[in-house]
């Protein structure tokens, strides 16, 4: 077997493990609301909003991170249109989708970009919450894990090449 067929093999291995968590009514609960709360960048974009709302001194790095964060989640979507890796068939999915591919997690990609450029504004809550909106997506049975290892590195890379104009813009507003 070569490591393509291993990695398929382990994706599925590790997605039918966490699905089966989801079992439990509560863990299934917040499975649902963390992956609803994720939807198109949505808590991630309330998140940015709300802190330029409140931090005035530096209201145009939260708008700045707030637009590296819809601009990952808009890659996501692109990157996804040409792979066209289909989601997993093999459980039954907690949640409904708004498309029918996986690759990558555009959810776990916003997240990582919120966590990234939020992060750097002192936001320490954004981290652990996005991880768990990530493993939200495993446990609801809509990806992959190398779906959502995938999407976290091109969301945190894509913050991580927008944090110089993120920081640098602060500087003039």
């Amino acid at each position: 077997m070569d490591d393509l067929d291993d990695l398929h093999d382990m994706d599925h291995r590790i997605v039918s493990a966490l699905r089966a968590c989801g079992t439990d009514p509560r863990v299934a609960g917040a499975a649902r609301a963390l992956s609803w709360a994720g939807e198109h960048a949505a808590l991630w974009l309330v998140a940015g909003l709300t802190g330029a709302a409140v931090d005035g001194g530096r209201r145009g790095a939260w708008l700045r991170g707030t637009a590296l964060t819809a601009g990952a989640h808009v890659v996501s979507m692109g990157v996804k249109r040409v792979v066209r890796r289909p989601r997993p068939a093999h459980v039954q999915p907690l949640v409904r989708t708004a498309g029918r591919h996986s690759f990558p997690s555009s959810h776990a990609t916003s997240a990582a970009a919120a966590a990234v450029a939020f992060g750097a504004l002192g936001a320490r809550a954004v981290p652990p919450l996005a991880a768990l909106v990530c493993v939200a997506r495993l446990v609801a049975g809509v990806h992959y894990p190398s779906d959502i290892a995938a999407g976290a590195a091109l969301g945190a890379l894509t913050a991580r090449l927008g944090a110089r104009w993120m920081r640098g813009g602060a500087h003039h507003d």
